[in-house]
């Protein structure tokens, strides 16, 4: 099975992305074909400072070795160093008709945001399906907000393949993120686009205050709370094994606790969970190389996957191009 997915390069993770999406990346990568990209492309919609974008970009390729991606099991690289991507999402702009992109519910909920409603945020879900359909993708982890985007995808490639009577793209599946919607201090999906979020690679005491600051209820100490319904223990519920969990959940339902206790708890259990990955990162980040060499041969190997799937497509379509050395690393 070849897996891919992307990560937007548009501010600093946080442990949404991380329980939500990377933890599975890292796993996968034992057990399948794994591509992962730096959406640089997609952070355009949000970010157009140049000296942030190249940093944040870089901060991306740091985090998921941090995390621990190993770069013999599983590629990295940029989005920008596959520019057959780009000359992809034209091709599929051409077979997708505009009513199944004003049904986004990503546009929708960013431009509601406050979020710019530029042309390139309502054609982000063909620059997504390019990303996925360019590789021959059979899985792509998402959450379940990103379900639509899927199916989206699936409808490319088939208004493609009906088009052009072939069988060029194949049509990918989703795999569901065990912990997909992760919320933030403020209860809403955590997300860098709210502000609302915990950073993976926070100081101690930052993360401390972030964390002590979780939106609650005002439930009472003295009263019975539940946890099904507080942010506090939704996060315990992500670092937390199973037999602190419940004694946790016994002691929400008993009463006589006040949320403070769990928001220490929580704190204690980030700084056990993250502090590794912390020194981790400062070690990679002293070796600016070899964060280039992983991205670079990542590139290397991903994209002649993409210059051959984008040879097939031209062949569909009757597109004439001349004839060029293809590896240009």
């Amino acid at each position: 099975m070849r897996v891919l997915s992307g990560i937007q390069s548009s501010g600093k993770l946080h442990i949404g992305n991380y329980f939500g999406a990377i933890k599975q990346h890292i796993e996968l990568q034992n057990e399948h074909d794994c591509l992962y990209f730096i959406a640089n492309y997609h952070s355009l919609t949000t970010v157009q400072d140049p000296p942030l974008l190249r940093q944040l970009t870089l901060d991306a390729a740091l985090d998921y070795l941090a995390l621990g991606l190993k770069p013999e099991k599983a590629l990295l690289f940029r989005q920008t160093d596959i520019p057959e991507v780009n000359e992809l999402t034209w091709i599929l702009s051409t077979v997708t008709g505009r009513g199944l992109l004003e049904r986004a519910h990503s546009y929708k909920d960013k431009t509601a945001k406050g979020i710019a409603p530029s042309m390139g945020l309502m054609l982000y879900p063909i620059l997504m399906a390019a990303d996925i359909l360019i590789y021959k993708s059979n899985l792509v982890p998402v959450g379940k907000d990103q379900i639509q985007h899927i199916e989206m995808t699936q409808d490319m490639a088939g208004y493609f393949n009906n088009t052009y009577k072939c069988d060029v793209l194949v049509r990918p599946e989703p795999r569901l993120n065990a912990f997909s919607l992760v919320p933030g201090v403020d209860g809403q999906k955590m997300s860098k686009s709210y502000g609302n979020a915990i950073d993976i690679f926070d100081s101690p005491q930052s993360a401390k205050k972030r964390i002590m600051g979780i939106k609650t209820d005002s439930t009472h100490v003295e009263d019975p709370k539940n946890p099904e319904t507080c942010n506090v223990f939704a996060l315990l519920r992500l670092m937390a094994d199973e037999n602190e969990l419940t004694k946790w959940e016994e002691r929400y339902r008993a009463g006589g606790m006040g949320y403070g206790d769990a928001k220490k708890r929580l704190a204690e259990l980030y700084e056990e969970t993250f502090a590794p990955f912390r020194e981790k990162r400062a070690k990679l980040e002293a070796d600016p190389d070899f964060v280039e060499d992983v991205l670079i041969m990542g590139a290397r190997k991903a994209r002649a996957i993409a210059q051959q799937t984008m040879h097939e497509v031209r062949e569909a379509c009757g597109l004439v191009t001349a004839t060029t050395k293809t590896d240009n690393f």
